[in-house]
């Protein structure tokens, strides 16, 4: 039986279709992972290592001075066009080498008191900063030219990479966790990225040498006005949020007790496995795509399109991971975190209401609409802290999971009424 021709040629179900076995590998090895550490280390470890996972997208970020998604919006426009990838490709790496620099004399001078600040007084990693300040420039250089691929589409190549990725850091992960326990773990994190530029550059040069001569890279910035509106984007969307995270977290321990903090933490790693589901769909086909929209009325044929693609698959996910919950725990953790149960309902919901606000929001990044932008991610993220806050002493970790469905329902109106000039009527869009 043949494909209808819709389908056989839809590029979103095809990044879909492969990015669902890419993640299906991801999810078993990053399981398999997660089941060492929470073993071998408990929830006071799996708090920790929570702690440390939400830094690093942040020292990401600030390496390449947040031009991920810029880079991902005029990639996609100017793929054609090899003198202004050229251009934007020069820009990107003068801001990525100012950046990388920067927070690499952050980490490295400032490692005491980041210490203090992520694991509190009672730890002692500073070595493990140092030697994050060692692999930011591999972080930044790898992020750059993901956000590259991720313009051109260049979907298969893109998986492809993040498996390897996937499978070389837990390998280095679960042998450096029996070696030396949490030291071990957080020393891996922390060199792993030196490692994946290193092995996977290979693929980076070979699928980005037809649209860029990395020896005419020049120390200018002609792209540079229109990179600082996504500049001030990630620093809102990835900094901040790492902050909040972090300082719930703590807040938790504090008020509550590790234990609690633990449980929160496995059931956010288990969200962010199911999350990449879709998330690599967001960098490869919404933002490049949304980017190339011209008029409210497509964008609100594409916005559909996406629904009624992503949100049914979603939305099974969901259901299937609520009711196979306990087993996922022992499965994925052990039986300490059984106190997790509680959490999948309010995170699960919240996240389904994540995906279908996400969706919609992609448009300033699109667009560059950076005052819609700032405006409701400052909102969400006072919501979800001062919800939080408000709930912990009564309901501990819960509070948190149920302060984050609250968050996302109040978020999509906002945005929907931010978009309300795209979403409805028939008129042409900014650039």
């Amino acid at each position: 039986m043949k494909l209808p021709a819709s389908v056989k040629n839809n590029l979103l179900l095809k990044i879909t279709s492969v990015n669902s076995l890419a993640v299906l590998l991801k999810m078993l090895v990053t399981f398999v992972t997660q089941k060492v550490i929470a073993v071998v280390l408990g929830p006071s470890g799996v708090a920790q290592i929570g702690n440390f996972k939400n830094l690093l997208p942040m020292v990401e970020s600030l390496s390449t001075v947040g031009v991920f998604n810029g880079v991902v919006k005029y990639v996609a426009e100017h793929k054609e066009t090899p003198n202004e990838l050229q251009k934007l490709f020069s820009t990107a790496f003068v801001f990525l080498i100012f950046g990388s620099l920067l927070v690499c004399l952050l980490l490295f001078f400032g490692a005491p008191y980041l210490n203090d600040w992520v694991f509190g007084n009672n730890y002692d990693f500073v070595f493990v900063f140092r030697v994050l300040a060692i692999a930011t420039p591999f972080i930044a250089l790898s992020s750059l030219l993901n956000a590259v691929i991720n313009g051109l589409s260049k979907y298969k190549v893109f998986l492809k990479i993040s498996i390897y990725v996937s499978v070389f850091t837990a390998i280095l992960v679960i042998i450096l966790v029996y070696v030396n326990a949490l030291d071990g773990a957080l020393f891996a994190m922390a060199i792993a990225p030196v490692f994946h530029l290193l092995f996977f550059g290979y693929l980076y040069l070979k699928v980005l040498k037809p649209y860029l001569n990395f020896k005419q890279l020049s120390f200018q910035i002609p792209y540079a006005n229109q990179l600082v509106v996504y500049i001030i984007m990630a620093f809102l969307s990835i900094v901040l949020s790492g902050f909040v995270d972090i300082k719930l977290r703590t807040f938790l321990i504090r008020e509550i007790d590790v234990v609690d903090a633990g449980n929160w933490t496995g059931m956010t790693n288990i969200s962010n496995q199911y999350f990449t589901l879709v998330s690599a769909v967001f960098s490869l086909y919404v933002l490049p795509k949304f980017a190339t929209i011209k008029t409210s009325t497509q964008f609100r044929l594409e916005v559909l399109t996406i629904y009624k693609t992503l949100l049914p698959l979603f939305f099974i996910g969901c259901v299937l991971v609520y009711v196979c919950r306990e087993w996922i725990i022992l499965i994925v953790q052990s039986p300490e975190f059984l106190g997790m149960k509680p959490l999948f309902k309010w995170q699960l919901m919240g996240d389904f209401v994540k995906i279908a606000s996400l969706i919609i929001a992609y448009q300033f990044l699109a667009k560059g609409l950076l005052k819609e932008f700032v405006i409701t991610e400052i909102i969400s993220l006072v919501l979800f802290y001062g919800l939080s806050v408000t709930f912990i002493n009564d309901l501990g970790a819960e509070g948190i999971v149920l302060a984050h469905f609250i968050r996302y329902v109040l978020y999509y109106f906002i945005v929907v009424f931010a978009l309300r000039k795209h979403l409805f009527g028939d008129r042409e869009l900014p650039e």
